[in-house]
C-alpha cells in the first residue's frame, strides 16, 4: 500500500486551513511546497520558524520534504515554460504559486518592459500586472469569520477589498531599489521589506497583521524588469529559509520566460511587418478584369514565408497576373521573395513577354545564390482581345473556371523552376472568356502529407466545378467568396507550407467599346485625331464629353507626332471610365513642366494633368503608350 506523502508522521503540512476543499485543483497537479528545517542563523527568519522542532524522523522526513519541494519546483517551472507570450507566462506562474506555495500573489512588471539590449526608459516604473488569490466558496465565505478570509494588502482590514496601486515608480536609492538591486528574495518583515513592500503597493497600503510575505525581484538576462509579492495568510504556516529558494526559482524562470517571450513577440512583429510589406497591400482594379487574393501562413509560430502574388496593370488595358513560392519558411526565403517580385514589377514595367519575364527571374535568383529556388507563374490579360498568355516556371498549373461551371486545368509546359540556369521557358496564348475565373496558388494549396500535389489539384478542380453548380450555368460565383470556399477544402492536417491565391473574373472589353486607329506622323494627324474622338464619342452617347477629350487627344497625339517615325496609334476604350491610349515608337517618356510665359509649347500635359481624372506613361520594347482617363457620369 503506497503511503501519501500528506499523511506520513511527522509531516508539515503546507496549510492546514479549515476550508481545504475550496482550493483550486492546482494542489491536485502540483505537489506541495512543503516547510524545511528552521535554521535560526538564516537572516529574516520568521519568529513563528524558529520555535518549531525536528520531529523524531527528522532525516527522514526532512529527505521527504526536500523531495516535494523539488517536485514542486519541477511541477511549477515546467507549468510557467509552456507560456508562449506574456501573459500565458505570468499567469503560468499565478496558477503554479496559489494555493500550493502561497494563499495570493501579486506580479509587476516594468513599464515599459525592455526588449534584448534597449535601454530602458526612466524612470524606473513597475506596473501591477496581474492579481490572484485564494478565493472561498460562497458556502464559507457566508460562514467564515472576518479575519479569516484572504484578502489582498490593505491598511485597515475593514477597509474591503482595496487593490494594491497599479503603478509604482521606484526611486533611486530608495529601499526599494535596494531590494530590486540586490535580486534575491527577501521576507517581508526583515528590515529591507519592511519599508520595501509598502512602496511598492503604494502609498498607506501595507501587509496586514498576521500576513507572512515574500518579496521577489524578477530579474531578467541584462536586468531588473519587476517583481513578485508572495502571501500567506495567518491561519497558514509562515513562510521559512527553505521557501526564499523556492521564490527565488519561481521568479528566475518566470524572468528568463518573459525576456524570451519579449524577443519572440519582437521576431514575431518584424516577421509580420516583413511578411506584410513583401505582400501588397491592396489589388489595382484594372478594367475588364476583377481580382481576390488570400495569403495564409503555414502556421502562427512561422507566419514568414516564401509565396507570393501579384497583380501588375499594363499599357493596352492588360493587367499581368503572378503567383510564385520561394523554397522555405524564413526571413531568408522572405527577402529572396521580395527580390524576386520587385524583379518581376520591374520587367512588367518594361512590357516584356511572359517568357522573357521568367528569363529574367532565373538570372536573378542565380546572382543571389546557387541554392535560390523557386517556382512562378506568369499571366497576361487582355480584356479587349480576351486572350491570357501564359509562362510556367516549375509551378502548379493554373485552373480556369468556365461560366457554365466547367472546371480546367490549363495545359501549359511546366518550365524548370527558376534559379537552375541555362533552361528556356516556353508562353502559351489561350482563350479567357468573359465570365471565366482564372485561379493561380501556391503548392501549399494542393499538396501536403496527405495528398500528393495531383491529387490535390483534382481536389480543386471538383470543388472549383460543385461551387459554380451551386451559382448556377449562368452566374458566376461570387470571387471572395469562391477563394473562401477553396480554402475550406483543407483539412486538420493539410496545413504543411503556406498558401498564396490569386484569383482573377474575366469581364473583358467587348469589341463595341473599343475604336482603334492608326495616325501617320504628319500635321495633321491631330486634326483627324480629334474628328476620330468626336465622331466615336458620338456612337457611345458621350457627346458631353467630347470637348474635353477633343483637347487632350490633340494634346497627346501633337507630342507624339513630334519624335514619331512610325504611324502612331490611337485607342479608346469605353467601359465605367473613359480611356485614351495613344502610343508611338519614341522611347522618352514625357515629363510635365512648368511653360514660360515666352514659350510657345510646353502647356500640353498641364492640361492633361489638370483635366484629366488620370494620366500616365509607359515604356514599351516598341516605344510607349501615353494614356489619360476621363470619368463617365452614370446614366
Amino acid at each position: 500500500m503506497t503511503e501519501h506523502p500528506t499523511s506520513h508522521e511527522g509531516r508539515q503540512p503546507l496549510a492546514a486551513r479549515p476550508q481545504e476543499r475550496a482550493r483550486p485543483r492546482q494542489r491536485e497537479t502540483l505537489p506541495a511546497a512543503t516547510t524545511a528545517i528552521p535554521n535560526p542563523a538564516v537572516p529574516g527568519q520568521g519568529p513563528a520558524a524558529a520555535e518549531q522542532t525536528v520531529p523524531a524522523d527528522g532525516g527522514q522526513a526532512a529527505i521527504r520534504r526536500e523531495g516535494d519541494r523539488l517536485r514542486f519546483v519541477g511541477a511549477a517551472t515546467r507549468r510557467i515554460a509552456r507560456g508562449m507570450d506574456l501573459d500565458e507566462i505570468v499567469l503560468g506562474l499565478c496558477r503554479a504559486s496559489v494555493p500550493t506555495f502561497s494563499d495570493a500573489i501579486l506580479v509587476y512588471l516594468r513599464d515599459p518592459l525592455p526588449v534584448g539590449d534597449e535601454r530602458p526608459v526612466s524612470p524606473f516604473v513597475l506596473r501591477l500586472r496581474r492579481t490572484d488569490r485564494l478565493r472561498l466558496t460562497t458556502e464559507e465565505s457566508e460562514t467564515a469569520p472576518e479575519g479569516e478570509r484572504l484578502r489582498l494588502p490593505v491598511t485597515d482590514p475593514q477597509a474591503g477589498l482595496l487593490p494594491a496601486a497599479d503603478l509604482c515608480e521606484v526611486r533611486t536609492g530608495g529601499a526599494l531599489a535596494e531590494v530590486l538591486r540586490g535580486v534575491r528574495p527577501v521576507f517581508g518583515d526583515s528590515a529591507a521589506a519592511r519599508v520595501a513592500v509598502p512602496e511598492l503597493l503604494g502609498a498607506g497600503r501595507t501587509v496586514p497583521t498576521g500576513h507572512r510575505a515574500i518579496l521577489a525581484p524578477l530579474r531578467g538576462r541584462r536586468r531588473v524588469i519587476g517583481a513578485a509579492v508572495f502571501l500567506r495568510g495567518p491561519e497558514r504556516a509562515p513562510f521559512e529559509a527553505g521557501d526564499l529558494l523556492v521564490a527565488a526559482q519561481l521568479a528566475t524562470h518566470t524572468a528568463l520566460g518573459i525576456d524570451k517571450a519579449m524577443l519572440y513577440g519582437r521576431e514575431a512583429y518584424i516577421a509580420d511587418e516583413l511578411q506584410r510589406t513583401m505582400l501588397p497591400d491592396s489589388l489595382p482594379q484594372p478594367t475588364g478584369v476583377r481580382l481576390a487574393s488570400r495569403y495564409l501562413p503555414a502556421a502562427e509560430t512561422a507566419r514568414v514565408g516564401g509565396d507570393w502574388y501579384d497583380a501588375i496593370p499594363l499599357p493596352g488595358s492588360r493587367v499581368a497576373l503572378v503567383v510564385g513560392d520561394v523554397m522555405g519558411h524564413s526571413m531568408t526565403s522572405a527577402a529572396i521573395m521580395g527580390q524576386l517580385r520587385t524583379t518581376a514589377q520591374t520587367l512588367a514595367g518594361l512590357d516584356l513577354p511572359p517568357q522573357e519575364v521568367l528569363h529574367h527571374l532565373d538570372e536573378q535568383a542565380q546572382r543571389l545564390g546557387s541554392d535560390r529556388m523557386a517556382t512562378c507563374l506568369y499571366a497576361v490579360y487582355d480584356p479587349v482581345a480576351h486572350r491570357i498568355t501564359v509562362a510556367n516556371a516549375g509551378h502548379p498549373p493554373p485552373v480556369l473556371l468556365h461560366l457554365g461551371g466547367r472546371a480546367e486545368v490549363l495545359r501549359v509546359p511546366p518550365g524548370a523552376p527558376i534559379g537552375v540556369g541555362g533552361v528556356d521557358f516556353e508562353a502559351v496564348e489561350l482563350d479567357a472568356p468573359a465570365g471565366a475565373t482564372l485561379l493561380l496558388y501556391t503548392d501549399g494549396l494542393v499538396e501536403s502529407r496527405l495528398r500528393d500535389v495531383w491529387t490535390g489539384i483534382e481536389l480543386l478542380r471538383e470543388r472549383l466545378a460543385a461551387t459554380a453548380r451551386l451559382t448556377g450555368p449562368d452566374h458566376s460565383p461570387p470571387l471572395e467568396a469562391l477563394c473562401d470556399d477553396v480554402l475550406d477544402m483543407l483539412g486538420p492536417g493539410d496545413r504543411d507550407d503556406d498558401i498564396a491565391l490569386l484569383a482573377a473574373r474575366f469581364d473583358g472589353i467587348a469589341p463595341s467599346d473599343v475604336a482603334y486607329w492608326f495616325l501617320d506622323p504628319e500635321d495633321a494627324a491631330p486634326g483627324r485625331a480629334r474628328r476620330l474622338a468626336r465622331r466615336a464619342l458620338g456612337r457611345w452617347g458621350l457627346d458631353h464629353l467630347a470637348d474635353e477629350v477633343e483637347l487632350l487627344v490633340s494634346e497627346v497625339v501633337t507630342n507624339a507626332v513630334r519624335y514619331a517615325e512610325r504611324p502612331v496609334t490611337l485607342r479608346l476604350l469605353r467601359t465605367d471610365i473613359l480611356r485614351c491610349e495613344v502610343g508611338d515608337d519614341a522611347p522618352q517618356l514625357p515629363r510635365q513642366r512648368r511653360a514660360r510665359e515666352t514659350d510657345e509649347g510646353g502647356r500640353g500635359l498641364f492640361l492633361v494633368n489638370r483635366m484629366a481624372r488620370r494620366w500616365g506613361a509607359t515604356r514599351l520594347s516598341t516605344g510607349k503608350v501615353v494614356w489619360f482617363e476621363m470619368a463617365v457620369p452614370a446614366s
